[in-house]
């Protein structure tokens, strides 16, 4: 059985690497995709916070190929065999992953990418950007495409508003998804689920009457447009007072696991310690053995 679980985890790490080797296919119209905005300073220094977060750890520093001694070695940000990728290429890769190198998507807005982007293609004096042609939206092309929240107390709902400007002019923007989420400590809560705006640009959510809000009710939603490709990433954060009023303890009041070692659970300092003594009762025992077998020899 130990010799089967050995050959399986052998067998998985030659695959991830062949792959890993292998020419990476992007499909031909992701491969040609374009930011539908341009790169800026100020998406470069975005990204380059965003490169040095999630990215540095494994490619390293641009232009120092320090990358981290792999198999295949990820190629330095300013290198050829990065730099000779499309756009919409390194914007695949990025969000998809494969092998060795994470998957993305779920961690980074298609925004955050295209501001990744515009980092790695700072060091590159040859690069010239194309745009892609600005979307139009019931044939016209908006300066701004704005989100607003608003409660309907009579109806127990969440309105959110969604209208485009242009020339100064606010249109009401229909037909489009709205995502409604509510933030928590760790992520965000999923409120009802998500809604076309309607006619007048707006989608209405259903509020939960027994969600947990602070100490005074007060709970803060987030509205997103879901097709970020179209728009880029529209979104707004309010807080209102609809929540159940919760009195929560500091994270740190009661023994957690996120806590400091005073309060920690008893049990994971017993599991802890226990780890370490029967680490280093085996390296104790590997060394008496090694002694034993060299007292042998002579």
């Amino acid at each position: 059985m130990r010799n089967k679980t050995i050959l399986f985890i052998l067998l998985n790490l030659v695959t991830i690497v062949l792959m890993a080797q292998s020419p990476w296919e992007v499909p031909a119209d992701r491969n040609a995709k374009l930011s539908t905005g341009a790169f800026t300073e100020q998406s470069q220094t975005a990204g380059k916070d965003l490169y040095m977060t999630n990215c540095k750890s494994c490619h390293g520093e641009p232009g120092k190929n320090n990358a981290i001694k792999l198999v295949p070695q990820p190629p330095d940000p300013s290198s050829t065999q990065m730099q000779q990728n499309s756009d919409g290429a390194l914007h695949f890769k990025i969000s998809e992953g494969r092998g060795p190198m994470p998957s993305f998507k779920n961690v980074l807005s298609s925004v955050d990418v295209w501001n990744v982007i515009a980092f790695l293609r700072s060091s590159n004096k040859d690069y010239k950007q194309q745009v892609a042609v600005r979307p139009t939206f019931g044939g016209e092309v908006f300066d701004k495409v704005e989100l607003k929240l608003n409660w309907e107390a009579a109806k127990n709902a969440v309105t959110a508003q969604l209208s485009g400007t242009r020339g100064g002019i606010v249109k009401p923007m229909a037909g489009l998804e709205v995502k409604l989420f509510a933030k928590r400590y760790f992520g965000n809560l999923v409120v009802d689920k998500p809604v076309d705006t309607d006619a007048e640009g707006k989608a209405s959510f259903t509020f939960p009457k027994n969600l947990p809000g602070d100490a005074s009710g007060n709970v803060v939603l987030m509205a997103q447009l879901s097709n970020e490709e179209l728009f880029g990433l529209v979104k707004t954060e309010t807080q209102m007072s609809i929540g159940v009023p919760t009195n929560r303890p500091p994270l740190n009041e009661p023994r957690a696991l996120w806590n400091v070692v005073q309060k920690t659970p008893i049990w994971l300092l017993i599991t802890y310690l226990a780890s370490v003594l029967i680490v280093w009762g085996f390296i104790v025992y590997v060394m008496l053995q090694l002694r034993a077998i060299f007292k042998m020899g002579e």
